[in-house]
C-alpha cells in the first residue's frame, strides 16, 4: 500500500459516489515523474547543470556532427519559447559550452554549436545520466518495462493527439 492507496481510501469513505480509480492513476504518475526528476536533477548537478541547460547540451549532442542547431530547431526539440531558449544560451555561452556562430545557409541567423569543453561536459553527463535512469527502473523486471513503456506510450500518444486536436479546434 502507497500513499496514493491511503488518499483514495479517504475519498471512497467520503464520496463513495465518485470512481477515484482514476485519481489513483494520474497521482501516482505524478508522484513518480516527481521521485525520478529529483533523482536526475542530482545526477546533473554533479556536472554543474541543470534540467535545462542537460535538455540544451544533449539536444545539441544527440544532433549529431557538427553539434550545432538553429535556436529555432532548438526551441521546436525543446517545446520552449524564444526568450526561454535565448537565457539558456546565454548560461550556456557565458559558462563556455557552446558557441553562436554564423549560419553558413543563411547569414542573418545564426547557429548554437557545442565547445569542446560542452562536448566533453555533456558526453559524461549523459553517461551518468544514463546510469541513474537503469537504476532507477532496476526494480522492475525487463518484461514489466516493456510493459510499462508500451502502456505509457500509447497513453502519451493518446494524450498528444487529443493536444493536437485540441489546440487545432481552438
Amino acid at each position: 500500500m502507497d500513499r496514493i492507496d491511503k488518499i483514495l481510501a479517504q475519498w471512497n469513505r467520503e464520496r463513495p459516489d465518485l470512481d477515484t480509480t482514476p485519481m489513483g492513476l494520474i497521482g501516482r504518475l505524478g508522484n513518480v515523474a516527481h521521485h525520478l526528476g529529483r533523482e536526475m536533477d542530482r545526477t546533473f548537478a554533479q556536472f554543474g547543470l541543470n534540467r535545462a541547460t542537460f535538455d540544451v547540451l544533449a539536444t545539441l549532442r544527440r544532433s549529431g556532427a557538427p553539434y550545432a542547431l538553429s535556436p529555432s530547431d532548438l526551441m521546436a526539440a525543446m517545446m520552449v519559447t524564444s526568450g526561454t531558449m535565448t537565457n539558456r544560451i546565454d548560461q550556456l555561452e557565458k559558462a563556455g559550452l557552446v558557441a553562436r556562430g554564423t549560419n553558413p545557409e543563411d547569414g542573418r541567423s545564426f547557429l548554437v554549436s557545442l565547445t569542446e569543453k560542452g562536448f566533453a561536459l555533456i558526453d559524461s553527463a549523459v553517461a551518468a545520466h544514463v546510469e541513474t535512469q537503469a537504476r532507477l527502473v532496476a526494480s522492475l523486471s525487463e518484461e514489466e518495462r516493456a510493459a510499462l513503456n508500451a502502456l505509457l506510450g500509447k497513453y502519451l500518444a493518446d494524450l498528444e493527439t487529443s493536444a493536437l486536436e485540441n489546440s487545432a479546434a481552438n
